[in-house]
């Protein structure tokens, strides 16, 4: 059974990208531009797994992270930082603030559903 994601990225090629890449693993994906739509995604959807953008153009992604952690999303629900923010010690810093996962853009396509399927919930491969 393919797992419930939601991918937070305002670069419309980048959600694009991640979103066949994904889909074409058998997972259903919904896609959200602004940290705003992914609180209201996640508030409605039963998510499985959050790949998070640290910049966007109304939240940053630490912000939204802290508010999903703050919703009623599961505790076996990992939040991925998906970044380009990729300098010695941003990794890190970004798990100590509460991601789960750390991944660095650009994504590799041949090795992205691979990666994402090690932080999937049981059952959701």
């Amino acid at each position: 059974m393919g797992a419930e994601i939601l991918v937070v990225e305002d670069n419309p090629h980048s959600l694009e990208l991640m979103a066949y890449l994904l889909t074409a693993n058998g997972h259903h994906v919904h896609g959200a531009a602004t940290g705003k739509q992914a609180l209201e995604l996640a508030g409605r959807e039963q998510i499985d797994l959050v790949l998070l953008d640290l910049q966007l153009p109304d939240l940053d992604g630490y912000q939204v992270m802290w508010q999903l952690r703050g919703l009623t999303l599961p505790d076996r629900v990992k939040i991925v930082a998906v970044t380009a923010v990729a300098m010695v010690g941003d990794r890190e810093r970004t798990l100590a603030a509460g991601f789960d996962h750390y991944m660095a853009k650009p994504i590799n396509p041949r090795t992205f559903a691979q990666e994402i399927s090690a932080w999937l919930p049981a059952g959701c491969h």
